[in-house]
């Protein structure tokens, strides 16, 4: 029980803002929809988790990137995209996502801690112009949204995404 516990102090301190926090489905797919998630896309997930974001974008057609430090969160999503017939459609990175190369990113997905997004700040003011940008509930430092929607659901507490366009 100590070691478990140790194990995951030290990955939160390690990752700061990684913790693991599923977005429910129905926000999943709101924040593809305030991207405009298209099929000719590429949907970035930082910090994907199970890769539920990544997935309903492929079933939308779009290739999309499962990036996560977290080797179980990069099996899980990698078992869930075979499981829903979409993996050939997604890339897995077991990786720090402040290092990821996000060159052929459109659409950048996150639901990261305000400290962690902040800090993406350089690698996201360096996509593509159109690309877009969504966060779920914390803006990305001090820049001004494009868009703010409120969802409110069975999930309890009320969800904001914000959305910039390059």
């Amino acid at each position: 029980m100590l070691f478990a516990t140790l194990c995951a102090f030290f990955v939160a301190a390690v990752t700061p803002g990684a913790e693991y926090d599923p977005t429910p489905m129905p926000v999943a797919e709101a924040m593809l929809d305030l991207a405009a998630v298209r099929p000719d896309d590429v949907v970035y997930d930082l910090g994907c988790g199970d890769g539920r974001i990544v997935i309903a974008a492929a079933r939308r057609g779009a290739r999309g990137v499962c990036v996560d430090i977290d080797p179980k969160r990069i099996r899980q999503s990698r078992a869930n995209a075979k499981k829903a017939g979409v993996a050939e459609r997604i890339r897995f990175r077991e990786e720090d996502l402040l290092k990821s190369d996000l060159s052929d990113a459109t659409v950048v997905m996150l639901f990261l801690s305000p400290e962690l997004a902040n800090a993406l700040r350089p690698k996201l003011e360096k996509l593509k112009p159109g690309s877009r940008i969504v966060a779920h509930w914390y803006p990305v430092g001090d820049w001004k949204p494009d868009q703010v929607v409120k969802i409110r659901g069975p999930w309890g507490r009320e969800r904001t995404l914000f959305l910039w366009r390059l």
